[in-house]
């Protein structure tokens, strides 16, 4: 079985929630990659015993570009971010940066803990057989230049 990838991101005030929710899912999440931006994925390590979640930088400093890289090199299936919609974010065009590229690359989003769960338990996440469209940007890449 391929091992898929999931990048967790949660902004300050759902951090608990994320790891809350991972917690309890600790079982659909052994067989899978983890990633996580710097205080979030510290928080993971710290509270599943877990030491391979790959930790990247703190959003603001660049974690959220750093995971927005690695989807387009086609390392992350899936984008769990608990974001707040109701806290301004310092670092909101990081974000939005982050979002588009998953959007352009094809890769699913859960932006709170319901639609975390719709993915999390659907028969894709552990089908083998199936994988997402990737889009072909070949017209793109290869068109003249002026």
């Amino acid at each position: 079985m391929a091992v898929k990838s999931v990048a967790l991101v949660a902004h300050d005030n759902k951090k608990r929630e994320l790891v809350d929710w991972v917690s309890e899912n600790q079982t659909r999440f052994a067989a899978l990659r983890l990633y996580a931006s710097g205080t979030t994925g510290r928080l993971l390590k710290e509270n599943l015993e877990r030491d391979d979640i790959v930790c990247l930088l703190s959003g603001p400093l660049g974690g959220d570009q750093q995971i927005g890289a690695k989807i387009a090199e086609g390392e992350i299936d899936l984008l769990v971010f608990f974001w707040d919609p109701l806290e301004p974010q310092p670092h909101d065009p990081d974000i939005k940066a982050l979002l588009r590229i998953a959007a352009l690359w094809n890769i699913p989003v859960a932006c709170n803990h319901a639609t975390a769960e719709f993915i999390l338990t659907s028969a894709y996440m552990t089908d083998d057989k199936h994988q997402p469209k990737k889009p072909d940007f070949s017209g793109y890449t290869s068109r003249p230049v002026n």
